[in-house]
Protein backbone atom coordinates (compact mmCIF):
# COMPACT_ATOMS: atom_id res chain seq x y z
CA UNK A 1 0.00 0.00 0.00
CA UNK A 2 2.42 3.20 -1.12
CA UNK A 3 1.99 6.20 0.94
CA UNK A 4 1.77 9.48 0.05
CA UNK A 5 5.36 10.62 0.63
CA UNK A 6 5.53 13.91 2.81
CA UNK A 7 8.37 16.94 2.20
CA UNK A 8 8.36 16.77 6.37
CA UNK A 9 6.87 14.65 9.26
CA UNK A 10 3.85 15.43 10.50
CA UNK A 11 3.14 15.42 14.33
CA UNK A 12 0.28 16.60 16.09
CA UNK A 13 1.56 20.09 16.59
CA UNK A 14 2.07 20.88 12.91
CA UNK A 15 -1.28 22.28 12.69
CA UNK A 16 -0.68 25.64 15.09
CA UNK A 17 -3.67 27.62 16.10
CA UNK A 18 -3.99 30.94 17.96
CA UNK A 19 -7.47 32.53 19.43
CA UNK A 20 -7.93 35.24 17.22
CA UNK A 21 -10.38 36.61 14.94
CA UNK A 22 -13.59 36.58 14.35
CA UNK A 23 -14.22 33.40 16.76
CA UNK A 24 -12.59 35.53 19.67
CA UNK A 25 -15.82 37.98 18.91
CA UNK A 26 -18.43 34.65 20.13
CA UNK A 27 -19.41 32.87 23.27
CA UNK A 28 -17.27 29.69 24.14
CA UNK A 29 -18.17 26.46 22.43
CA UNK A 30 -17.56 23.14 23.45
CA UNK A 31 -16.20 21.21 20.41
CA UNK A 32 -16.45 17.78 18.99
CA UNK A 33 -13.97 15.22 20.78
CA UNK A 34 -10.95 13.94 19.21
CA UNK A 35 -11.40 10.91 17.64
CA UNK A 36 -9.35 7.88 19.30
CA UNK A 37 -10.02 4.11 18.06
CA UNK A 38 -9.57 3.13 14.93
CA UNK A 39 -12.24 2.59 12.73
CA UNK A 40 -13.52 1.81 9.15
CA UNK A 41 -16.18 3.97 7.25
CA UNK A 42 -17.26 4.12 3.97
CA UNK A 43 -16.67 7.81 3.65
CA UNK A 44 -14.32 9.93 5.38
CA UNK A 45 -13.79 13.79 4.98
CA UNK A 46 -11.02 15.41 5.87
CA UNK A 47 -11.41 19.45 6.61
CA UNK A 48 -14.68 20.95 8.26
CA UNK A 49 -14.21 24.01 6.64
CA UNK A 50 -17.18 25.24 4.32
CA UNK A 51 -15.44 22.99 1.73
CA UNK A 52 -15.57 19.85 3.87
CA UNK A 53 -18.84 20.46 5.73
CA UNK A 54 -20.69 20.96 2.66
CA UNK A 55 -19.11 17.88 1.14
CA UNK A 56 -20.44 15.79 4.30
CA UNK A 57 -23.79 17.56 4.23
CA UNK A 58 -24.08 16.41 0.78
CA UNK A 59 -23.05 12.86 1.62
CA UNK A 60 -25.19 12.20 4.30
CA UNK A 61 -28.11 13.73 2.10
CA UNK A 62 -27.08 10.88 -1.12
CA UNK A 63 -26.31 8.42 1.33
CA UNK A 64 -28.22 7.98 4.67
CA UNK A 65 -28.02 4.79 5.72
CA UNK A 66 -23.85 5.55 5.65
CA UNK A 67 -21.33 6.91 8.53
CA UNK A 68 -19.96 10.16 7.71
CA UNK A 69 -16.51 10.80 8.98
CA UNK A 70 -15.41 14.51 9.35
CA UNK A 71 -12.00 14.96 10.47
CA UNK A 72 -10.65 18.49 11.41
CA UNK A 73 -7.38 19.04 12.60
CA UNK A 74 -8.54 22.27 14.67
CA UNK A 75 -11.06 23.51 15.98
CA UNK A 76 -14.33 24.56 14.13
CA UNK A 77 -13.70 28.19 12.58
CA UNK A 78 -9.88 28.02 13.85
CA UNK A 79 -8.78 27.32 9.80
CA UNK A 80 -9.43 29.78 6.55
CA UNK A 81 -12.91 29.31 6.55
CA UNK A 82 -13.47 31.13 9.99
CA UNK A 83 -10.50 33.69 9.61
CA UNK A 84 -12.00 35.29 6.30
CA UNK A 85 -13.60 38.76 5.67
CA UNK A 86 -16.82 37.53 5.49
CA UNK A 87 -17.59 38.19 2.07
CA UNK A 88 -19.74 35.91 -0.10
CA UNK A 89 -19.43 36.63 -3.61
CA UNK A 90 -21.57 35.99 -6.71
CA UNK A 91 -19.89 37.91 -9.12
CA UNK A 92 -15.73 37.53 -9.38
CA UNK A 93 -13.66 40.17 -10.67
CA UNK A 94 -10.99 39.60 -13.17
CA UNK A 95 -8.09 41.49 -13.12
CA UNK A 96 -7.36 43.42 -16.43
CA UNK A 97 -9.33 44.41 -19.33
CA UNK A 98 -11.92 42.30 -20.62
CA UNK A 99 -11.42 39.53 -23.02
CA UNK A 100 -14.66 38.70 -24.99
CA UNK A 101 -12.85 35.44 -25.44
CA UNK A 102 -13.21 34.43 -21.84
CA UNK A 103 -16.91 35.29 -21.66
CA UNK A 104 -17.87 31.71 -21.29
CA UNK A 105 -14.89 30.69 -19.16
CA UNK A 106 -16.15 34.09 -16.60
CA UNK A 107 -20.04 32.71 -16.59
CA UNK A 108 -18.37 29.37 -15.39
CA UNK A 109 -16.74 30.73 -12.30
CA UNK A 110 -19.82 32.82 -11.79
CA UNK A 111 -22.32 29.97 -12.29
CA UNK A 112 -20.69 28.20 -9.62
CA UNK A 113 -20.07 31.39 -6.88
CA UNK A 114 -23.64 31.41 -7.38
CA UNK A 115 -24.45 28.05 -6.64
CA UNK A 116 -22.65 28.26 -3.51
CA UNK A 117 -24.23 31.68 -2.23
CA UNK A 118 -27.66 30.04 -2.73
CA UNK A 119 -26.87 26.45 -0.58
CA UNK A 120 -24.98 29.05 2.19
CA UNK A 121 -28.48 31.43 1.94
CA UNK A 122 -30.99 28.09 2.42
CA UNK A 123 -28.42 26.47 5.18
CA UNK A 124 -28.43 29.34 7.21
CA UNK A 125 -32.27 29.87 6.62
CA UNK A 126 -33.27 26.21 7.38
CA UNK A 127 -30.74 26.01 10.55
CA UNK A 128 -31.19 29.59 11.85
CA UNK A 129 -27.88 30.25 11.71
CA UNK A 130 -27.08 33.85 13.60
CA UNK A 131 -24.04 34.84 11.40
CA UNK A 132 -24.80 38.28 11.09
CA UNK A 133 -25.73 37.24 7.35
CA UNK A 134 -26.74 39.67 5.22
CA UNK A 135 -27.14 38.79 1.29
CA UNK A 136 -27.67 42.86 0.03
CA UNK A 137 -24.28 42.93 -1.89
CA UNK A 138 -21.18 44.75 -1.67
CA UNK A 139 -19.01 47.62 -2.83
CA UNK A 140 -15.83 47.21 -4.74
CA UNK A 141 -13.76 50.37 -4.31
CA UNK A 142 -11.45 52.44 -6.04
CA UNK A 143 -9.06 55.37 -4.67
CA UNK A 144 -5.76 55.44 -6.70
CA UNK A 145 -4.46 55.11 -10.26
CA UNK A 146 -4.30 51.53 -10.48
CA UNK A 147 -7.36 50.92 -8.98
CA UNK A 148 -9.64 53.34 -10.99
CA UNK A 149 -8.04 51.46 -14.02
CA UNK A 150 -9.87 48.57 -12.78
CA UNK A 151 -12.88 50.52 -12.12
CA UNK A 152 -13.28 50.73 -15.68
CA UNK A 153 -12.75 47.65 -16.72
CA UNK A 154 -14.85 45.89 -14.19
CA UNK A 155 -17.33 48.11 -15.07
CA UNK A 156 -17.11 46.64 -18.70
CA UNK A 157 -17.32 43.28 -17.76
CA UNK A 158 -20.09 43.58 -15.33
CA UNK A 159 -21.67 45.40 -18.72
CA UNK A 160 -21.04 42.47 -20.82
CA UNK A 161 -22.24 39.46 -18.25
CA UNK A 162 -25.57 41.84 -17.94
CA UNK A 163 -24.72 41.95 -13.64
CA UNK A 164 -27.10 44.00 -11.86
CA UNK A 165 -24.78 47.11 -10.07
CA UNK A 166 -24.82 50.85 -9.23
CA UNK A 167 -21.50 53.04 -10.46
CA UNK A 168 -20.90 55.03 -7.44
CA UNK A 169 -18.40 58.47 -7.63
CA UNK A 170 -16.36 59.83 -5.14
CA UNK A 171 -19.48 61.74 -3.10
CA UNK A 172 -21.84 58.58 -3.25
CA UNK A 173 -18.73 56.46 -1.49
CA UNK A 174 -18.87 59.15 0.80
CA UNK A 175 -22.63 59.47 1.41
CA UNK A 176 -22.60 55.83 1.96
CA UNK A 177 -19.46 54.58 3.92
CA UNK A 178 -18.53 57.79 5.78
CA UNK A 179 -14.98 58.35 4.43
CA UNK A 180 -13.27 60.88 1.31
CA UNK A 181 -10.76 58.55 0.43
CA UNK A 182 -12.49 56.84 -2.35
CA UNK A 183 -12.85 58.60 -6.13
CA UNK A 184 -15.24 55.88 -7.38
CA UNK A 185 -16.92 52.70 -6.40
CA UNK A 186 -19.42 50.04 -8.22
CA UNK A 187 -22.17 48.31 -6.12
CA UNK A 188 -22.67 44.47 -6.81
CA UNK A 189 -26.44 43.68 -6.03
CA UNK A 190 -25.90 40.43 -5.32
CA UNK A 191 -23.95 38.36 -2.77
CA UNK A 192 -23.48 38.05 1.36
CA UNK A 193 -21.86 39.64 3.95
CA UNK A 194 -21.61 36.98 7.29
CA UNK A 195 -19.60 36.49 10.32
CA UNK A 196 -17.77 34.09 8.89
CA UNK A 197 -16.39 32.12 12.40
CA UNK A 198 -20.64 31.94 13.46
CA UNK A 199 -21.39 30.40 9.85
CA UNK A 200 -18.77 27.83 9.70
CA UNK A 201 -19.95 27.06 13.82
CA UNK A 202 -23.93 26.83 12.74
CA UNK A 203 -23.39 24.49 9.97
CA UNK A 204 -21.08 22.10 11.77
CA UNK A 205 -23.48 22.53 14.88
CA UNK A 206 -26.33 21.50 12.62
CA UNK A 207 -24.71 18.38 10.22
CA UNK A 208 -27.31 15.21 9.95
CA UNK A 209 -27.28 12.60 11.87
CA UNK A 210 -25.33 10.40 9.90
CA UNK A 211 -21.96 12.50 10.01
CA UNK A 212 -19.48 11.98 12.92
CA UNK A 213 -17.31 15.02 13.65
CA UNK A 214 -14.27 14.96 15.40
CA UNK A 215 -12.14 18.28 16.21
CA UNK A 216 -8.60 18.08 16.95
CA UNK A 217 -7.87 14.83 14.76
CA UNK A 218 -5.70 15.94 12.40
CA UNK A 219 -4.19 13.41 9.68
CA UNK A 220 -0.46 12.81 9.74
CA UNK A 221 -0.15 10.35 6.84
CA UNK A 222 -2.41 9.08 4.14
CA UNK A 223 -1.60 5.99 2.55
CA UNK A 224 -3.23 5.06 -0.82
CA UNK A 225 -4.36 2.33 -1.53
CA UNK A 226 -7.30 -0.10 -1.70
CA UNK A 227 -8.63 1.30 0.73
CA UNK A 228 -7.57 4.43 1.31
CA UNK A 229 -6.14 4.73 5.03
CA UNK A 230 -5.43 7.73 6.79
CA UNK A 231 -3.17 7.88 10.08
CA UNK A 232 -3.96 10.05 13.20
CA UNK A 233 -1.78 10.85 16.13
CA UNK A 234 -4.22 8.35 18.19
CA UNK A 235 -6.05 6.20 15.67
CA UNK A 236 -5.93 4.45 12.04
CA UNK A 237 -8.90 4.97 9.83
CA UNK A 238 -9.87 2.98 6.35
CA UNK A 239 -12.47 4.22 4.27
CA UNK A 240 -13.55 3.22 1.22
CA UNK A 241 -13.51 6.81 -0.22
CA UNK A 242 -12.26 9.66 1.09
CA UNK A 243 -12.00 13.27 0.32
CA UNK A 244 -9.77 16.00 1.11
CA UNK A 245 -10.82 19.61 1.85
CA UNK A 246 -7.97 20.60 3.06
CA UNK A 247 -7.14 24.18 0.53
CA UNK A 248 -3.66 25.06 0.84
CA UNK A 249 -2.65 22.33 3.32
CA UNK A 250 -2.89 19.35 0.85
CA UNK A 251 0.67 19.91 0.30
CA UNK A 252 1.22 18.39 3.52
CA UNK A 253 -0.72 14.94 2.85
CA UNK A 254 1.30 15.07 -0.89
CA UNK A 255 -0.99 16.55 -3.06
CA UNK A 256 -1.04 19.56 -4.95
CA UNK A 257 2.81 20.16 -3.58
CA UNK A 258 3.94 22.16 -6.55
CA UNK A 259 0.38 23.65 -7.73
CA UNK A 260 -0.81 25.53 -4.62
CA UNK A 261 0.75 27.70 -1.59
CA UNK A 262 -0.91 29.68 1.28
CA UNK A 263 -0.62 33.29 1.68
CA UNK A 264 -1.16 34.71 5.22
CA UNK A 265 -2.90 37.72 5.33
CA UNK A 266 -3.39 40.04 8.40
CA UNK A 267 -6.49 42.34 9.58
CA UNK A 268 -7.71 44.41 12.71
CA UNK A 269 -10.91 44.68 14.38
CA UNK A 270 -12.39 48.14 16.16
CA UNK A 271 -13.93 47.87 19.13
CA UNK A 272 -17.52 48.25 18.76
CA UNK A 273 -18.37 51.77 17.57
CA UNK A 274 -20.64 54.32 20.00
CA UNK A 275 -24.06 55.62 18.29
CA UNK A 276 -22.34 58.47 18.37
CA UNK A 277 -19.08 57.46 16.70
CA UNK A 278 -21.58 55.48 14.24
CA UNK A 279 -23.60 58.25 12.71
CA UNK A 280 -20.08 59.81 11.59
CA UNK A 281 -19.76 57.54 9.15
CA UNK A 282 -22.34 56.96 5.91
CA UNK A 283 -26.10 55.93 5.82
CA UNK A 284 -25.71 51.77 5.75
CA UNK A 285 -25.95 50.36 8.93
CA UNK A 286 -23.27 47.81 7.64
CA UNK A 287 -21.58 47.48 4.47
CA UNK A 288 -18.15 45.62 3.20
CA UNK A 289 -15.52 47.32 0.76
CA UNK A 290 -13.22 45.01 -1.43
CA UNK A 291 -10.48 47.28 -3.16
CA UNK A 292 -10.67 46.90 -7.32
CA UNK A 293 -6.58 46.86 -6.84
CA UNK A 294 -5.48 43.51 -5.53
CA UNK A 295 -3.65 44.35 -3.13
CA UNK A 296 -5.85 47.09 -1.33
CA UNK A 297 -7.48 47.02 1.45
CA UNK A 298 -10.95 45.16 2.91
CA UNK A 299 -13.17 46.85 5.04
CA UNK A 300 -16.16 45.79 6.94
CA UNK A 301 -18.51 47.72 9.52
CA UNK A 302 -20.31 44.75 10.90
CA UNK A 303 -23.71 44.54 11.91
CA UNK A 304 -22.62 44.80 15.80
CA UNK A 305 -20.83 48.17 14.91
CA UNK A 306 -17.24 47.33 14.21
CA UNK A 307 -14.78 48.10 11.71
CA UNK A 308 -12.66 45.61 10.43
CA UNK A 309 -9.89 46.53 8.13
CA UNK A 310 -7.32 43.72 6.37
CA UNK A 311 -4.43 45.20 4.04
CA UNK A 312 -1.60 42.98 4.51
CA UNK A 313 -0.24 39.72 2.57
CA UNK A 314 2.60 37.72 2.40
CA UNK A 315 4.05 34.84 2.18
CA UNK A 316 4.96 33.09 5.57
CA UNK A 317 5.36 29.18 4.87
CA UNK A 318 1.47 29.10 4.90
CA UNK A 319 1.58 29.97 8.59
CA UNK A 320 -0.64 32.30 11.07
CA UNK A 321 1.47 35.16 12.30
CA UNK A 322 2.71 35.42 16.49
CA UNK A 323 1.70 37.90 18.35
CA UNK A 324 4.64 40.13 17.91
CA UNK A 325 3.67 39.92 14.00
CA UNK A 326 0.38 40.87 14.51
CA UNK A 327 1.57 43.98 16.64
CA UNK A 328 3.93 44.94 13.87
CA UNK A 329 0.96 44.53 10.93
CA UNK A 330 -1.39 46.57 13.08
CA UNK A 331 0.79 49.93 12.38
CA UNK A 332 -0.10 48.96 8.86
CA UNK A 333 -3.48 48.72 9.35
CA UNK A 334 -4.03 51.89 11.84
CA UNK A 335 -2.21 54.06 8.86
CA UNK A 336 -5.06 52.62 6.70
CA UNK A 337 -7.44 53.40 8.80
CA UNK A 338 -6.84 56.70 10.12
CA UNK A 339 -6.40 57.57 6.42
CA UNK A 340 -10.03 56.87 5.68
CA UNK A 341 -11.64 57.49 9.09
CA UNK A 342 -10.37 60.67 10.44
CA UNK A 343 -12.78 61.39 12.29
CA UNK A 344 -12.63 58.25 14.36
CA UNK A 345 -8.87 58.63 14.93
CA UNK A 346 -9.65 58.47 18.78
CA UNK A 347 -10.98 55.21 18.35
CA UNK A 348 -8.89 51.86 19.24
CA UNK A 349 -8.18 48.48 17.76
CA UNK A 350 -8.91 45.48 20.17
CA UNK A 351 -8.41 42.36 18.29
CA UNK A 352 -5.76 41.50 15.22
CA UNK A 353 -5.94 38.32 13.49
CA UNK A 354 -4.54 36.30 10.57
CA UNK A 355 -5.56 33.65 8.24
CA UNK A 356 -3.85 32.01 5.23
CA UNK A 357 -5.67 31.49 1.94
CA UNK A 358 -5.18 29.03 -0.97
CA UNK A 359 -3.89 30.17 -3.88
CA UNK A 360 -2.50 28.58 -6.90
CA UNK A 361 0.48 30.18 -9.74
CA UNK A 362 -2.65 30.64 -12.47
CA UNK A 363 -5.49 31.28 -10.21
CA UNK A 364 -7.31 28.22 -10.52
CA UNK A 365 -9.02 25.41 -8.35
CA UNK A 366 -8.68 22.22 -8.06
CA UNK A 367 -11.27 19.04 -8.36
CA UNK A 368 -11.34 15.77 -9.16
CA UNK A 369 -9.84 12.45 -8.51
CA UNK A 370 -6.35 12.53 -7.24
CA UNK A 371 -5.57 8.72 -6.52
CA UNK A 372 -7.89 5.56 -6.51
CA UNK A 373 -10.84 6.52 -4.54
CA UNK A 374 -8.85 9.55 -2.87
CA UNK A 375 -11.14 13.00 -4.34
CA UNK A 376 -9.95 16.43 -3.53
CA UNK A 377 -11.58 20.30 -3.84
CA UNK A 378 -9.54 23.46 -2.95
CA UNK A 379 -7.57 26.18 -3.87
CA UNK A 380 -9.88 29.11 -3.94
CA UNK A 381 -7.41 31.98 -4.58
CA UNK A 382 -9.31 34.20 -1.45
CA UNK A 383 -12.89 33.28 -2.95
CA UNK A 384 -13.99 30.38 -0.64
CA UNK A 385 -16.74 31.11 1.09
CA UNK A 386 -19.19 30.84 -2.09
CA UNK A 387 -16.93 29.01 -4.26
CA UNK A 388 -15.57 26.22 -1.77
CA UNK A 389 -19.27 26.20 -0.63
CA UNK A 390 -20.42 24.76 -4.35
CA UNK A 391 -17.03 22.62 -4.75
CA UNK A 392 -17.64 20.90 -1.30
CA UNK A 393 -21.20 19.76 -2.81
CA UNK A 394 -20.04 19.29 -5.94
CA UNK A 395 -17.31 16.95 -5.18
CA UNK A 396 -19.83 14.97 -3.08
CA UNK A 397 -21.76 14.24 -5.78
CA UNK A 398 -18.86 13.73 -8.24
CA UNK A 399 -17.39 10.61 -5.72
CA UNK A 400 -20.79 9.36 -5.62
CA UNK A 401 -21.34 9.38 -9.54
CA UNK A 402 -24.04 12.48 -9.51
CA UNK A 403 -24.26 14.38 -12.28
CA UNK A 404 -25.11 18.32 -12.35
CA UNK A 405 -24.12 21.80 -13.76
CA UNK A 406 -21.97 22.65 -11.16
CA UNK A 407 -19.99 19.65 -11.36
CA UNK A 408 -19.27 20.03 -14.66
CA UNK A 409 -18.48 23.66 -13.96
CA UNK A 410 -15.64 22.44 -11.74
CA UNK A 411 -14.24 19.48 -13.31
CA UNK A 412 -13.64 22.40 -16.19
CA UNK A 413 -11.19 24.32 -14.09
CA UNK A 414 -7.80 24.83 -15.88
CA UNK A 415 -4.81 23.17 -15.00
CA UNK A 416 -2.85 24.48 -12.35
CA UNK A 417 0.53 25.60 -13.22
CA UNK A 418 3.32 24.05 -11.66
CA UNK A 419 5.13 25.64 -8.58
CA UNK A 420 9.36 25.50 -8.20
CA UNK A 421 10.49 23.05 -5.81
CA UNK A 422 12.10 24.27 -2.69
CA UNK A 423 14.23 26.62 -2.16
CA UNK A 424 12.82 28.01 -5.34
CA UNK A 425 9.23 27.72 -4.38
CA UNK A 426 9.73 30.25 -1.60
CA UNK A 427 11.65 32.82 -3.16
CA UNK A 428 8.94 32.54 -5.90
CA UNK A 429 6.03 32.76 -3.78
CA UNK A 430 7.31 35.62 -2.00
CA UNK A 431 7.52 37.40 -4.64
CA UNK A 432 4.19 36.27 -6.11
CA UNK A 433 2.59 37.66 -3.11
CA UNK A 434 4.88 40.91 -2.43
CA UNK A 435 3.51 41.71 -6.45
CA UNK A 436 0.45 42.44 -5.71
CA UNK A 437 0.20 45.48 -3.96
CA UNK A 438 2.31 47.18 -7.33
CA UNK A 439 0.99 50.79 -7.60
CA UNK A 440 -1.76 50.23 -4.49
CA UNK A 441 -1.31 53.73 -3.37
CA UNK A 442 -3.82 55.28 -1.68
CA UNK A 443 -6.07 51.93 -1.79
CA UNK A 444 -3.90 50.01 1.10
Amino acid sequence: MPARKQSMTLTADSFPTDNHGWAELLPARRPAPPLTENCRVPWAVVGAGLTGLSCARRLAELHPQDEILLLEARQVGQGASGRNSGFAVATSQFPGRLDRRQIDEYRRINRINASGLELLSSQVAELAIDCQWRREGFIHSAADRAALAEYGHFRAYLQALEVEHRELDGDEMRELLGTGLYRAGIRIADGALVQPAALVRGLADGLPRNVRLHESSPVLEIAAGKPPSLRLATAQVRTDRLILAVNYEAGRLGFLRDRLIGSTLAGSFTRRLSAEEKAVLGSLPDWGAISLHGGGATLRLTVDGRISIRNTAEYHASRLLDDSSLIHRQATHRAAFEKRFPQLSGVPFEFAWSGVEGISRNGTNFFGLQHDNIYLAGGFNGSGVSRGTAFGRAIADYASGETSQTVSDCLASKPGTRIPPRPLLDIGAFFKVRSRFRGVGLDR
